[in-house]
């Protein structure tokens, strides 16, 4: 009786084993860690054990498997494969990582079902995009980055960004992510409050954010203005490149604001000291500068003392002999001395004289009278800058002449 008792309670024993079959999801406790390298674990209800490897602990990658797990620990498992053949002594391979994994694609799902964004940290510029950790393995491809090209890519890595879920295939291990369309939103807002906020003449910073042979796009915050490449600097720019560079934080004053055309015009320049500011002690009356001829015109020369200031040399400051053009004598770019005759800071004005610097030779022709004797009549002479227009040469014609109307009057 209480053999056949005994024989009863084995096979009862043997039918409450469970059967383990690949897919099924089970405890197991930790029994030991084998050489950092995986875990041997109990498998509950099954009498046997699993093999957890340390790639398999967990969907981030585990260092040292001893910090992530201790002696034990029960952990949920699913059957990867089965390892030998004898049910009693057999081993399962298991993974808590593909578990943790597939609950991770069933909130994705459910995310994507519900229109909703996932927010992931970029681990790896590839070729072609960028590789983020969103629980499990999402792909943005270049052109779902953002809304411009961008020739870096490396610039992302690292950054926890917020992503649309465009593609979701877990069974083939498939996410596909698009941040471009967050971008776009975020652009469209700032967009909205910078025009209804800007004005003509406000002063504001911004990010030099590309730039092109005609000017600068400078980013407001989400909106970019143009800098035309005349408005970067009072001295001559012949490339925004040449003093200027991308990321650089720049101060710019608003010259227009087009919201029909979602167009804002900016300048530099215009938050600077002005060329003419404090002309008066920078070139005061007398002073010898070093400066280079820029315009030549038949009334005269103009000659660049500062950027962005130009002095009137004319015909007859530039010697004490007779000259038929400036030309004869001056050509552009020449870098010249000349002494400052007049300042007037309010009509932005310099006359300035080459031959005040030359020694007068005893015969010379005194080409500032138009005189080779004291009884002598003036001669009538077709360069003489009464022939300038004050549009042209920005001096009147009292300005270009002086005193010598008065003498003439006497």
């Amino acid at each position: 009786m209480a053999e056949n008792e005994n024989k009863d309670a084995m096979l009862k024993a043997l039918d409450s084993i469970k059967t383990i079959k690949v897919g099924d999801v089970v405890k197991g406790k930790v029994l030991q860690i084998d050489d950092d390298r995986q875990v041997i674990v109990g498998i509950e209800d099954a009498g046997v054990e699993g093999v957890v490897p340390a790639k398999e602990l967990s969907t981030t990658p585990v260092e040292d498997v001893n910090a992530a797990v201790k002696k034990g620990d029960e952990l949920d498992l699913v059957v990867i494969a089965k390892i030998g053949s004898d049910k009693e002594n057999g081993s399962y391979l298991l993974s808590h990582r593909r578990l943790e994994a597939r609950k991770v694609w069933d909130d994705i799902q459910a995310k994507f079902d519900a229109g909703e964004h996932i927010t992931a940290k970029v681990t790896q510029a590839v070729k072609g995009g960028l590789v983020v950790d969103a629980g499990v393995r999402g792909f943005v491809p270049a052109s779902m980055i953002t809304d411009h090209y961008v020739e870096d890519l490396n610039q992302f890595k690292g950054q926890e960004l917020e992503f649309q879920i465009v593609e979701i295939e877990p069974s083939e291990n498939r996410l596909i992510l698009s941040h471009k369309e967050i971008v776009q939103a975020q652009h469209e807002a700032a967009a909205k409050k910078i025009f209804a906020e800007l004005k003509q003449g406000d002063v504001v910073e911004g990010t030099v954010a590309r730039m092109t042979n005609f000017g600068a796009f400078i980013d407001l915050g989400g909106v970019d203005g143009l800098c035309h490449v005349s408005e970067i600097s009072y001295e001559h720019v012949d490339k925004p490149s040449d003093v200027l560079k991308s990321g650089q934080k720049v101060k710019v004053k608003v010259l227009n604001v087009d919201p029909d055309r979602q167009r804002i015009s900016l300048s530099i320049k215009q938050t600077l000291p002005g060329p003419w500011d404090d002309i008066e002690d920078k070139a005061p009356v007398g002073s010898v500068l070093t400066g280079t001829v820029r315009r030549l015109t038949s009334f005269g020369a103009f000659v660049e003392v500062f950027p962005g200031v130009e002095g009137l040399v004319h015909i007859s400051q530039i010697s004490h002999k007779h000259i038929a053009t400036p030309a004869d004598v001056l050509k552009p770019g020449e870098e010249i001395k000349v002494k400052v005759l007049n300042v007037d800071p309010e009509r932005q004005r310099l006359g300035l004289s080459i031959k005040a610097l030359q020694e007068k030779p005893a015969d010379a022709d005194d080409n500032n009278n138009n005189q080779r004797g004291g009884n002598r009549r003036p001669r009538r002479r077709s360069n003489f800058a009464s022939n300038a227009p004050e549009e042209e040469s920005g001096f009147t014609l009292g300005d270009l002449i002086g005193d010598k109307l008065k003498k003439a009057g006497k």
